[in-house]
């Protein structure tokens, strides 16, 4: 055995230092509780969800969507999406759909990059993180991200990176047209934004949070292990 007093001596003789490790970067601002959404554009969601090819390839997919509405805005498809890609992404779909007021994201490399926020605050659009560890905050992209996995990525064996963003889109356009939803009075995404349209706004059936309600519990009351 090698004495460890030894080693330490010859470390520091030399001037040798070990690289310290960087703690993962959060945003410093407070985080405060979103309000939901009463109307289209209002609040914007995104999240990044994984798959592989047949041949073992790892891709990503970004998936944006209305808060309000539940229209699924695009799925970006690639090997990589950095920030810039995020921001290209943001500029195709403002373009056809117009500025939202907010936009929420978890703590990702991809959304605390300098590029997207200097494009939030180019154009005025709030950037709202969650807690780190609190996926839940972000309901509506959980509970989509959830049913993308379950009803596209689990049912299909893309053979290349084009066929999975063929079926991706196709599965995306069946999601806004033809899937009807419960929380949108049973109507698809596309039927209840043109409903909406056209009169006052009211908030759709909230996504059931199973944390707010163990947070709104009584600490010091009994509690079922059945929810």
């Amino acid at each position: 055995m090698v004495n460890h007093k030894r080693v330490y001596r010859l470390y520091r003789e030399e001037g040798l230092a070990m690289r310290r490790g960087k703690g993962k970067r959060f945003r410093a601002e407070a985080r405060v509780p979103l309000v939901p959404p009463t109307g289209a554009n209002q609040m914007w969601t995104m999240d990044f969800t994984r798959d592989s090819l047949a041949s073992g390839r790892k891709f990503r997919t970004l998936n944006l969507m209305d808060g309000y509405t539940r229209e699924a805005l695009c799925i970006e498809v690639d090997t990589s999406l950095p920030g810039q890609r995020v921001v290209q992404v943001l500029e195709r779909v403002t373009q056809e759909r117009g500025l939202p007021e907010v936009i929420q994201v978890d703590n990702g490399p991809e959304f605390i990059s300098r590029v997207v926020d200097q494009w939030a605050y180019a154009n005025g659009v709030a950037l709202h993180f969650i807690d780190p560890g609190k996926p839940v905050q972000n309901a509506f992209i959980e509970s989509f991200n959830g049913k993308f996995r379950d009803e596209c990525l689990n049912q299909s064996w893309h053979t290349s990176l084009e066929d999975a963003r063929q079926s991706i889109e196709a599965w995306r356009e069946d999601y806004n047209t033809v899937r009807p939803h419960s929380s949108l009075g049973y109507m698809t995404p596309e039927e209840y934004a043109a409903t909406v349209a056209t009169r006052p706004a009211s908030p759709p059936t909230p996504v059931v949070c199973v944390a707010s309600v163990w947070e709104q519990t009584d600490l010091n009351e009994p509690r079922s292990a059945n929810l």
